[in-house]
């Protein structure tokens, strides 16, 4: 899961930017209406909604845009008929790519990512096309608990951190680097475990950044070639940039220094 790791962290770090774009604000507002509108409007029964809210406090939404949000997805105020939709195609090379969308219009989405896919070297393709390549976990992303001490740098303790793992029902764990070369982790799951993981690791101490179910491919294929790295990030950027677009998920791995020669 590295590689997809790698590049998860890339895209949490640019959504700060995009935050202040609006863009962040607004798929994330998406997220709390589909919750509100799935289970119960009350965050305290609703570990969707609770967990939605949360990202949004995270990236600086104020309160009244995340009430709202809620309001509408609890049918108080009128909003938009919103729809999930998972989406599928290639990219450069036959990458497999997915696509979760949240959007009031099919057809609109539709061609907008038609669009983005044939002006970069790839193709939308039918439902089913490239789905049984992937596999949903949930994965709960947390930083190192704060040191006992200002003058300790945090770190993680990897025996404390694989028990409390265990303890949660985790599959797995990986080690990464957050913002500030912040020691992290992201936790993996079964997606219905998803929220028994989450409160384990906060009653360790840990912090948690995220939670969320995510799709990971089964076998993933080495991109080496410079221009199809290039023309390959240029479409998931493109992607991602749509409004309608919630996550793009792609089977490639790329070595560091090609990542990131091709983003620059």
């Amino acid at each position: 899961m590295a590689g997809h790791s790698k590049w998860a962290n890339i895209k949490r770090q640019k959504a700060r930017v995009d935050a202040v774009k609006g863009k962040t604000f607004a798929k994330i507002s998406r997220q709390i209406i589909i919750a509100a509108r799935n289970g119960v409007p009350d965050p305290a029964g609703n570990f969707q909604l609770r967990t939605a809210i949360e990202n949004a406090k995270a990236a600086g939404i104020p309160n009244d845009n995340i009430e709202r949000a809620i309001a509408k997805g609890s049918g108080k105020l009128a909003g938009d008929n919103l729809e999930a939709i998972r989406y599928e195609g290639y990219g450069p090379g036959g990458i497999a790519i997915l696509i979760e969308a949240l959007t009031d219009n099919r057809n609109r989405t539709a061609a907008d990512l038609r669009a983005a896919f044939n002006k970069r070297g790839g193709n939308l393709g039918e439902t089913g096309c490239v789905g049984w390549m992937f596999e949903q976990k949930g994965v709960v992303t947390v930083k190192a608990p704060p040191p006992a001490s200002k003058k300790e740098l945090p770190v993680i303790d990897e025996d404390d951190l694989l028990e409390a793992s265990l303890e949660g029902g985790a599959e797995s764990y990986e080690l990464i680097a957050l913002e500030d070369d912040i020691p992290g982790a992201e936790v993996f799951t079964d997606p219905t475990n998803l929220e028994a993981l989450t409160q384990a690791l906060k009653d360790r101490g840990y912090p948690v950044i995220q939670a969320e179910p995510r799709w990971f491919p089964n076998n993933s294929v080495e991109v080496s070639d410079p221009a199809q790295a290039s023309d390959l990030l240029r479409l998931m950027d493109a992607l991602e940039d749509l409004d309608d677009v919630q996550s793009v998920t792609a089977n490639f791995e790329m070595s560091d220094e090609l990542m990131s020669l091709s983003m620059a």
